[in-house]
């Protein structure tokens, strides 16, 4: 597992560049009657990246995230997650994705050790495969003495590292994290990170949002949403030069700052 000495790294290796994209959008839509919710999208994401995808309440990008997940279909446009179409290949994107939310995903009234082998089963891995990766994830986490415990009963913190470990449990192309890490302390949200870094490092790509600026610094490239389109994509550093922003939220600020949109 990695530790706290983890740093933000915001580059791509070449290999992975040149390796066939794990997302792939080309002019991505969905429209609710009138109202164009993501207008367009079009973009790529590498194995082992993690893409920040930033945007104020009303941008579009809950609804974009729902079409990747395959949980809601396009109104045009095309996509590919893993290989696969977002129109008639869902439950295959499903089976090779991981998702996260803010509010963790866990059953509070099983143990640790249960909800590993619930989402284990969840996932389409079989007995043996769960048994060996709930040991595994059991002492990764440093969670052994607690395997029994009831999640309800583990710090904020533990219940945040135990969701990200269950949502990657099956080895997925790409996880989804969406606001992971809202309502924790700084130096939980540190690290968390780190085993954001350590997924990635073994070649899972993470398709993060959040509202922490601080956070898109961490990111290997940045999509920033205003009003249904994507205004800027790019690394951190190079987003910063282009916009002469110090930091990211300066950058957020200086491209949504006349948004339109107040509900997502």
């Amino acid at each position: 597992m990695p530790d706290n000495s983890t740093q933000p790294n915001n580059t791509i290796s070449r290999d992975r560049q040149t390796a066939p994209p794990v997302i792939i959008t080309e002019k991505l839509t969905k429209r609710f009657g009138s109202f164009i919710a993501a207008n367009e999208l079009t973009f790529e994401v590498y194995r082992g990246e993690i893409f920040g995808f930033l945007g104020a309440n009303g941008a579009g990008k809950t609804t974009a995230m729902r079409m990747l997940c395959g949980l809601l279909a396009p109104s045009s446009g095309k996509a590919t997650i893993a290989g696969f179409d977002v129109y008639t290949q869902t439950e295959q994107i499903k089976r090779r994705i991981g998702y996260m939310s803010q509010k963790f995903s866990l059953y509070d009234d099983l143990s640790v050790a249960e909800n590993i082998r619930f989402y284990g089963g969840i996932y389409g891995m079989d007995t043996k495969q769960i048994r060996s990766k709930t040991a595994e994830l059991l002492q990764e986490l440093q969670l052994q003495n607690e395997a029994k415990t009831l999640v309800r009963e583990l710090p904020l913190g533990w219940k945040q590292k135990l969701s990200f470990s269950v949502s990657i449990v099956h080895e997925p192309d790409i996880v989804f994290l969406d606001e992971p890490t809202g309502g924790v302390d700084p130096v939980t949200r540190r690290q968390f990170w780190d085993l954001i870094y350590y997924a990635a490092d073994k070649g899972v790509t993470v398709f993060v949002t959040t509202h922490y600026m601080d956070e898109a610094e961490y990111c290997n490239r940045v999509s920033i949403m205003v009003d249904g389109v994507i205004a800027a994509l790019d690394s951190p550093s190079n987003l910063k030069k282009k916009y002469s922003g110090n930091t990211m939220e300066d950058v957020f600020y200086e491209l949504a700052r006349n948004a339109k949109r107040k509900d997502d």
